[in-house]
């Protein structure tokens, strides 16, 4: 499923349009038969992942214990424990990256992830690379290598390789010894 076409056509819908659909999908996400379908996947220690939409990314977890429309999981980094629902759940193990648009300048939320080493310019154009720890109606808050926090804007955010943060003095490829 393509989702930056479908959040390009939820774009063009009015409010009431989006509350009908959310009602439809709510009706469709509390299926017992659905839910069913997915329990029967589910053992009790099994890894899996699952979609958190508070950080735009996905999460491997263990299965703890099974309930009737929900589960509890234990992540596999920090070993935090959460009450999660069957549809997070991604068995067929789908693409979540909204993918990006050469067209566009900047970044929408839908794209970035927690985690994410992103690059911007401050206002004296001085280039700042970080990794977004928070994603925010408007802004994203990024935490420099120094430890700064800045909150900014999705349009003014792009993505950078983990070389672009770690390795600032390469030039053409060469590591350039400055001391």
């Amino acid at each position: 499923m393509d989702y930056s076409k479908i959040m390009e056509e939820l774009k063009q819908a009015s409010l009431f349009d989006l509350y009908r659909l959310s009602a439809a999908i709510t009706h469709q996400l509390e299926d017992p038969k659905r839910i069913n379908e997915i329990k029967m996947h589910l053992r009790n220690g099994q890894i899996i992942s699952y979609f958190d939409y508070t950080e735009n990314r996905e999460v491997k977890a263990k299965v703890i214990r099974l309930k009737r429309t929900r589960l509890l999981v234990e992540t596999v980094g920090d070993k935090g424990r959460w009450d999660i629902p069957f549809y997070w759940i991604n068995l067929d193990r789908v693409d979540t990256g909204f993918g990006t648009s050469s067209a566009r300048k900047g970044m929408e939320k839908s794209q970035l992830k927690v985690g994410d080493m992103v690059g911007f310019q401050d206002k004296q154009n001085n280039d700042v690379y970080g990794e977004v720890i928070r994603l925010n109606p408007k802004t994203a808050t990024i935490v420099t290598n120094t430890n700064a926090k800045w909150r900014v804007g999705y349009g003014l955010l792009y993505l950078v390789i983990d070389g672009e943060q770690e390795y600032p003095k390469l030039i053409e490829g060469e590591l350039l010894d400055l001391e």
